[in-house]
Parts: structure tokens; C-alpha cells; sequence
């Protein structure tokens, strides 16, 4: 594989690509990140060889709180639409990109903790997903959700409360609505969010986050294993020379 580029769009310094970082530098893959938290601007895109989207506690209707959500919006419409771009979308990059894209994004049932999520029929055949298991295990932390897929979309993963939980489009676009990139300091990070914190009280109660990191750390390994599989999928699929 010839040397790799990768733009990643973050909404806060603290929710990055987290173990796909390590499998980054493993392929000497470079990553530039463009943090709109603190006012960077969006680099050319033709430069980069696929555009990953991460998290964040923002919602994409936010655009007159958060105003670069529409450059944002814009440059990953482009990037896919227009370029053809290898994506990876992680719960409001997941968001972002059905939005982008012309599906349907609101207000759901509130997910946050260790969760199990399904894959479809879709799921079943589609190749970012082989050797994932048909039911596993994921961290879940978020609000809104994608209520509709983009035309021509497949949905790949669900839940018992989101119908979404992953979806592709061709060959080279794939998001997830879970978290597949956290690391052992990822839900003590999150936790300083106001809005993840009170999202994880609302659901599990308080003082919360000491059991959800230790029901994380024991499943660690597992969720790691399964983002190895997941990235490795992905880079197959998209990156074929």
C-alpha cells in the first residue's frame, strides 16, 4: 500500500480516533486534524486520501450555535458526493454524514453505556463488517440519531433503540453510530463534558461514570479486537493499491 493521508474532522480536542491512532502509525498512515472547537480551517480535500469524522457533543441542527457545522456539512457532501473519497463516520461524524447526504437526523432514545448491537441482512454480507460478530458488545453515548438513511445507503447494524447503528454506502463509506475507538482513558475524558456527563447521569445515575469505566476496561480487549477487525476491513475496501 502506498503512503496514506487521512484528514479527520474533530469537534473536541478529547474525542479523536482514539486505538485507530495506533493502527494509523502501524501502516504509516499520516492524519492532519482540523479541530473546529478551537477555529481551524478546512484544508483541500484533493490533498487527502480518505476524510474520517468524529465525535462530538453538538447536534448537526446546531448551525447558528455552531456556525462551521455548514462548511462542515459541505465539505463531507463534496467529499463523498463529488470526490468519491474514502469515509469513516463515528456518532456525529455517523450523524453528519446522513445529514450531509440528504437522510433524516433528530432527537432519540437517549444510549449511553455498554450496549449489544445487530447486524441486518445487509450487515450480514457487507464487506467492512466480515468478521464482526452478528450481535457484539459496543459503548453507546449519544442522544440524537440517524432516524433515515441517505438514498442508497445501507443500513448494516441496529439496536433495540436505534434503528441505525451503521450504515455504508458503496464500497468506501462506512459509519457507525457506537463508539469503536475508545482506549482506556476514554470514558474518564468524556466524562468531563458537561453535556456527556449529564447525558450519563440522566441515563445511569449518579456517580456513573466509575462503574461505566470499569464495565469498559473489562471489555477493552474485546471492543479493541473488534475495531482492529472493523479498520482493517475498512482500509481493504477502500485504499487498493
Amino acid at each position: 500500500m502506498t503512503k496514506k493521508r487521512i484528514l479527520v474532522f474533530q469537534h473536541l480536542a478529547i474525542e479523536h480516533p482514539g486505538v485507530f491512532l495506533a493502527f494509523f502509525k502501524e501502516d504509516g498512515i499520516e492524519h492532519q486534524v482540523v479541530d473546529f472547537s478551537v477555529g481551524d480551517e478546512i484544508p483541500v480535500l484533493e490533498n487527502f486520501d480518505a476524510l474520517w469524522v468524529m465525535g462530538g457533543p453538538m447536534d448537526v441542527w446546531q448551525q447558528d450555535v455552531y456556525p462551521w457545522l455548514i462548511a462542515e456539512k459541505a465539505a463531507i457532501r463534496h467529499a463523498v458526493k463529488q470526490l468519491g473519497m474514502p469515509f469513516m463516520g463515528i456518532c456525529l461524524g455517523h450523524q453528519l454524514l446522513s445529514d450531509a447526504m440528504g437522510g433524516e437526523v433528530g432527537p432519540g432514545e437517549s444510549e449511553v453505556g455498554i450496549s449489544e448491537i445487530h447486524k441486518t441482512d445487509a450487515g450480514k454480507q457487507n464487506i467492512f463488517l466480515t468478521g464482526v460478530d452478528e450481535t457484539c458488545r459496543c459503548l453507546q453515548w449519544h442522544g440524537a440519531e440517524v432516524k433515515q438513511a441517505p438514498a442508497g445507503f445501507e443500513v448494516l447494524m441496529y439496536s433495540d433503540k436505534c434503528k441505525v447503528q451503521a450504515m455504508a454506502y458503496g464500497d468506501k463509506v462506512f459509519s457507525m453510530q457506537y463508539h469503536q475507538e475508545i482506549i482506556a482513558s476514554t470514558v474518564n475524558d468524556w466524562s468531563t463534558i458537561p453535556e456527556y456527563k449529564d447525558s450519563l447521569e440522566a441515563t445511569l445515575g449518579v456517580g456513573a461514570v466509575v462503574k461505566l469505566n470499569q464495565d469498559v476496561m473489562q471489555h477493552m480487549d474485546e471492543f479493541n479486537n473488534t475495531a482492529r477487525i472493523l479498520y482493517n476491513n475498512w482500509k481493504s475496501a477502500v485504499f487498493t493499491d
